[in-house]
């Protein structure tokens, strides 16, 4: 099994057309379609820890909570703690997000492996293929089982993003 995230082993950015297709989403978002990909993807807004500029991304939310009035939204870090906008919240966890066309301001809770363990033991039957393309993606072998996709979600990067009542902004 290759060592998850180690240098030679990450998983490369994409890049040329790739970059294009994989940012199309941010685009979309934009352009007020972000209903498109119902309850699957966030737009995450972050501050660049060295320009100090505003950067967006698209994510696939792996869980969706709401308990009460507080909402929250589980993210993954397919390119590992090194992907810019991990190391960005972990240098100011509060930030914005637009899920749908509605937007919150957050605070990233970066999760323990225990955690992330769970999270992938309850996202793999939902998901099988994706689950299995997301561990292959990060040099994870998975045989389907329950326990190999615990293995891996140590291994993961989770953020939950969370917003408190009345944080609703815009």
């Amino acid at each position: 099994m290759r060592q998850p995230f180690a240098t030679e082993g990450r998983p490369q950015l994409p890049t040329g057309w790739r970059r294009l297709l994989a940012r199309l989403p941010i685009r979309l978002y934009r352009a007020g379609l972000g209903p498109l990909f119902g309850k699957r993807l966030l737009l995450l807004h972050h501050t660049g820890r060295v320009t100090g500029l505003r950067r967006s991304v698209v994510l696939e939310v792996i869980a969706y909570e709401r308990t009460g009035d507080t909402l929250s939204w589980t993210i993954a870090s397919g390119f590992g703690p090194a992907a810019a906008w991990y190391q960005n919240l972990r240098r100011a966890p509060r930030t914005t997000i637009q899920f749908g066309t509605r937007h919150y301001c957050t605070t990233a809770h970066f999760l323990p492996p225990e955690d992330g363990a769970a999270l992938m033991a309850r996202y793999a039957p939902r998901h099988p293929r994706l689950a299995r393309r997301l561990c292959a993606f990060m040099g994870f072998e998975v045989d389907g089982s329950e326990a190999a996709f615990r293995r891996a979600g140590r291994s993961i990067p989770f953020v939950r993003l969370e917003a408190s009542p009345g944080q609703r902004a815009r």
